[in-house]
């Protein structure tokens, strides 16, 4: 019998609308132990919480406001509840935050609650280096 295992080096090319949907309706479910996934459904979900492997810059176009900053919520604590999820400067959180910001539609509270959920430095705002 084998066990199936999560490889971080295996790129994931495609974020589709049925993915951002799963990922929305765990969004939704934030004081639900594990969001109501499954534990192989966060297995399986775990490479798309790594924006070097997912194009989350062209699904952050499609997606509503409102959209966008459940899923900063959700991945900042889906951070801290999984480890496979923790993806430091690579967090789709920081992606889909300067989304926000160039739409101009930015909660002035995120911040603070990002900072206040997280012990990932590089939330919301991304690598120094990276925004140089």
């Amino acid at each position: 019998m084998s066990v199936g295992t999560w490889n971080p080096s295996e790129q994931i090319t495609e974020l589709n609308t049925s993915v951002v949907d799963e990922l929305l309706a765990a969004a939704a479910r934030p004081s639900e132990a594990d969001f109501g996934l499954s534990p192989a459904d966060i297995e399986r979900l775990a490479g798309y919480a790594h924006a070097n492997r997912v194009d989350w810059q062209a699904v952050s176009e499609s997606l509503r406001d409102n959209q966008a900053a459940d899923l900063i919520r959700f991945f900042t604590l889906a951070e801290s509840r999984f480890p496979a999820w923790k993806a430091g400067s690579n967090s789709p959180v920081i992606v889909l935050a300067k989304a926000l910001r160039a739409r101009g539609a930015w909660p002035s509270d995120l911040t603070a609650w990002i900072r206040a959920n997280t012990d990932n430095r590089f939330l919301p705002y991304g690598s120094l280096i990276d925004r140089l």
